[in-house]
């Protein structure tokens, strides 16, 4: 294990050695410079090569010593005034080549070696005497501390050469960081191999020593780069999990890296190094989480930790404040943001695992608060207010999922009793906190507005004021209510509407500054939340979705007097909310929708939202075409075909909509609903231009082409099962066959000239087919009655089929020549056609008498006459014209002949 554990740590110097490979260029700029005799810059030139004469790669930027970081850690070192003249020096050198294979070798690759060697070498000598039994165990790790000492000196001792070597103003070279990785690494290795192979060390000397192994490392980065720092905060962290006892000491754990993480910031904020910074904050995040198991139990150390890891990030970490790096003001700084934000995340968990317990409450709105004030402070950390805020509202949400509703149920009225139940301190406790909460978010984020020259704070704030104070009232509500009407919450949720309001009305009256104008649409936003909450609160709970459909619409109209892209994607979102939530529980308000037809729930859950998507869509459409608009658009089709399907199931039904079964009233109703949707659509979609209109109309319409052939000619028809059909001509049929027929064609003439031809016969023949069969069952139902599968048809019903079928045939093609239509000439063809075919294989053969003769001879005198008039109207010779007098008719042309 000792052998696998020093070749692991070996390898991990090797790698973070790498890191310095930068450092290589600069140094031989700077050498290059001190032989040119020019004064040796302060910092290397970033674009321009510096003279040298050997083959070597230009200066590379120091990652340490970006700009970018230099903004988010500290404030770069002013330039020196020698460095002018280096520049001017560097401008008239030659462009320097890349380093050939043999320079990489000699000077970069036999250094790396040369350190995982020395490494090695010390591990496999102590290999090599365990083996043979030369050295005892004692002698073994005093080895490795003398190896590792013996490494440390050297790589001192080779940077104080250069410094001897006036080579003081450049930076460390390879080979003593290289030396000084290789030397940490094995002191490590012997204070572990101590403590875990030789029981040398007890568990708390062992984690002391090791700890001022990975601090002396963090130092030790301070003269050789970011390779021992690396290496030293992954050594510091990874200390308490090498060293454990029994029972784990969780405020020597924490107090232990606390002072790691003290390190870790210091050196960033001294050497500019940012990905230092956000290593410690994960890894301290990290170490959050095994301590989450007892965190209900034992609170005070786990809350230290996050404490003092926040407080250390605000006083080194956030840019401008306190010892913080400078930056210019507005600036919304990343690193500053996340640092508060993981020490909050952290919070929230305790505050979670700790089942909501009152003091872990207080320490999360204590860092809360203090967040608030560090990014009114400063601007750099105003990303964590939004976080901050998320945090707030996944705290109160899993409260609401971890608590018992049942205990607080209160279908209305004050909030009388709650000191009595059994969880009355933490609810007492969150609603306190949650109160403190809201108004500090709220007030921060109307205070907020005007004070920065980046838009992007006053928005966040604002954001972070809306949201907080909406997403807390929900969960109090769900909690406290148990989403059951509620007078006092509807009340809160007013005052809330009319601060809102106020802000809207106050923040509009000021002079334009960056933000200010998303802003107000943030609080125009969040007056009509509230409005739509307080609706929610005082009413049902199916006024839920109405209230957050007419959200969606006032947000567009807000969006049209307003254009912030903004809205209209929290328009869509709305949307898509309400969508959701009928997913959920279609009919709205469960058993509550009614049984009356048509005026019912689903007429308010459905209509209203369709009205207010539809109202919506027009406003947004004023503002171009756009994905938020296409959902919106999507939403209320969607509304508004599930209003007539539902109130179709409803009203065919009894009120039961989840009936697992269907009829051919029901089925001839979705049908005709979807048809009429559909030429509606082709209507609007000819104004409006909408692929989404497009879409529907075409997806309405091969539904309503599927129910018709398989619901109402196969699954349905009344002539396969025994359905009762009513009446003699006001029956079913009428509505399962002929009015689909009617819209069918309407729909074909609907498209005719805008979509394919095909398209638009295929609804002709579908409207052909319907009313064939409208015909037919009609003539069935005259002969057998109101139910139609029971008895054989006779002789007069099967020649009465013909005669219907032929009639049929003639009034298409009379319908075809009046209006010069080709399709009504062909539909007649094709009915004709099916009429010769029913003659010759059933009428002659089941017919007898009369009637066979009868039905022979109308359809032979009829197929004469249709010969004869294509003979004479549309398909008359070429030459002839309609019979004349003699005195009109002209004289034949010159040169021809007369028979």
């Amino acid at each position: 294990m000792f052998e696998l554990l020093a070749f692991a740590l070996a390898v991990v110097a090797l790698i973070i050695a790498r890191k310095t490979q930068t450092q290589i260029a600069e140094l031989r700029a700077r050498f290059d410079a001190l032989t040119a005799g020019q004064p040796v810059p302060a910092t290397p030139p970033a674009a321009k090569a510096p003279p040298t004469a050997i083959n070597e790669a230009p200066p590379e930027p120091r990652t340490e010593q970006t700009p970018e970081i230099a903004a988010t850690i500290a404030a770069e070192p002013p330039q020196s005034d020698t460095a002018p003249a280096a520049e001017t020096a560097a401008d008239t050198a030659p462009a320097a080549a890349k380093p050939g294979f043999e320079e990489r070798i000699g000077t970069r690759w036999v250094v790396w070696v040369g350190g995982l060697t020395l490494a090695l070498g010390g591990f496999f000598m102590v290999r090599y005497s365990i083996e043979q039994g030369l050295l005892g165990p004692g002698v073994r790790v005093l080895l490795g501390g003398l190896f590792a000492l013996a490494l440390l000196i050297a790589g001192e001792w080779t940077r104080r050469k250069e410094a001897v070597a006036q080579l003081a103003a450049l930076p460390i070279a390879n080979i003593p960081a290289i030396l000084t990785a290789a030397g940490t690494a094995v002191a490590f290795a012997t204070v572990y191999a101590a403590y875990a192979l030789y029981d040398f060390l007890v568990p708390a000397t062992a984690f002391i020593l090791l700890g001022l192994v990975a601090l002396g490392t963090l130092a030790a980065a301070l003269l050789h780069g970011p390779a021992l720092a690396g290496l030293g905060v992954v050594a510091g962290f990874a200390t308490p999990v090498l060293v454990s006892s029994g029972e784990p000491d969780y405020w020597a754990l924490y107090i232990y890296l606390a002072v790691i993480t003290a390190a870790s910031f210091a050196l960033a904020r001294i050497r500019l190094w940012r990905w230092l910074a956000l290593t410690t904050v994960a890894l301290a995040l990290l170490w959050t989480l095994p301590g989450l198991e007892g965190a209900a139990t034992l609170i005070a150390p786990h809350a230290f930790h996050v404490i003092a890891g926040f407080a250390l990030a605000a006083l080194l970490v956030v840019c401008g404040l306190l010892f913080g790096p400078p930056i210019e003001p507005g600036r919304i700084e990343p690193v500053s943001s996340a640092a508060l934000a993981t020490y909050l995340l952290g919070a929230a968990l305790i505050v979670v695992a700790s089942a909501h317990s009152d003091p872990a409450l207080i320490v999360f709105a204590v860092l809360v608060a203090a967040t608030l004030g560090i990014a009114w402070r400063a601007a750099a950390a105003t990303a964590a207010v939004g976080a901050a805020a998320g945090l707030v509202g996944l705290v109160f949400l899993s409260w609401v999922v971890r608590g018992s509703p049942e205990l607080l149920v209160m279908p209305g009225g004050a909030l009388p009793g709650i000191g009595a139940d059994p969880l009355a301190g933490p609810v007492t406790t969150h609603l306190v906190a949650a109160a403190l909460f809201g108004l500090g978010f709220a007030g921060f984020g109307i205070l907020a507005q005007g004070r920065s020259p980046n838009a992007g704070v006053p928005v966040i704030w604002a954001a972070a004021g809306v949201f907080t104070p909406l997403a807390l009232l929900i969960a109090l509500y769900a909690r406290i209510s148990h989403l059951d009407r509620s007078i006092p919450f509807a009340i809160v949720a007013v005052v809330l509407a009319a601060a809102f309001g106020l802000a809207t009305e106050r923040l509009g009256k000021r002079d334009n500054r960056p933000g200010l104008p998303i802003s107000i649409a943030l609080f125009a936003t969040g007056t009509l939340g509230a409005l739509a909450l307080a609706l929610t609160f005082a009413l049902e709970k199916g006024w839920l979705t109405i209230a957050l459909a007419l959200m969606a619409a006032g947000t567009a109209w807000i969006s049209l007097q307003r254009p912030i892209p903004f809205l209209r994607w929290l328009t869509a979102i709305l949307a898509g909310i309400v969508v959701a939530r009928i997913g959920y529980e279609p009919r709205i308000v469960g058993d509550a929708v009614g049984t009356t037809p048509v005026f019912n729930w689903l007429l308010w859950g459905y209509g209203v939202p369709a009205a207010s998507f539809w109202l919506a869509s027009i406003w947004m459409r004023r503002r171009g075409d756009d994905k938020p608009l296409r959902m919106v658009e999507s939403a209320a089709i969607l509304f508004t075909v599930l209003l007539a399907f539902m109130e179709i199931r409803h009203a065919v039904n009894g009120g039961d909509v989840y009936r697992d079964n269907a009829g051919l009233t029901e089925v001839a109703l979705q049908v005709c609903v979807t048809l009429a949707m559909a030429i509606g659509l082709e209507r609007l979609r000819l104004r409006s231009h909408s692929p989404v209109h497009n879409v529907a109309a075409i997806v309405l319409a091969i539904f309503a082409a599927l129910g018709s052939v398989f619901g109402l000619l196969l699954l349905e028809n009344p002539a396969f099962w025994s359905n009762y059909i009513g009446g003699v001509v006001i029956n079913s049929l009428l509505l399962g066959y002929a009015l689909p027929a009617v819209l069918a064609l309407l729909l074909s003439y609907a498209v005719a000239g805008v979509r394919r031809p095909a398209y638009g016969n295929g609804f002709a023949a579908l409207a052909l087919i319907m009313g064939l069969a409208y015909v037919t069952l009609e003539i069935r139902r005259l002969y057998q009655g109101p139910v139609l599968s029971l008895g054989a048809p006779s002789d007069a019903e099967q020649y009465t089929y013909s005669l219907a079928w032929l009639g049929c045939g003639v009034l298409l093609l009379g319908a075809g020549l009046v209006f010069d239509s080709q399709r009504a000439r062909l539909a007649s063809a094709v009915v004709i056609g099916l009429t010769i075919c029913k003659a010759f294989l059933i009428d002659m053969s089941t017919l007898t008498g009369v009637y066979r003769a009868l039905s022979f001879m109308g359809l032979g005198l009829v197929l004469v006459a249709i010969g004869w008039l294509y003979q004479r109207i549309l398909f008359r010779p070429r030459g002839t014209a309609p019979v004349a007098t003699a005195s009109s008719q002209p004289p034949p042309p010159s040169g021809s002949s007369s028979m």
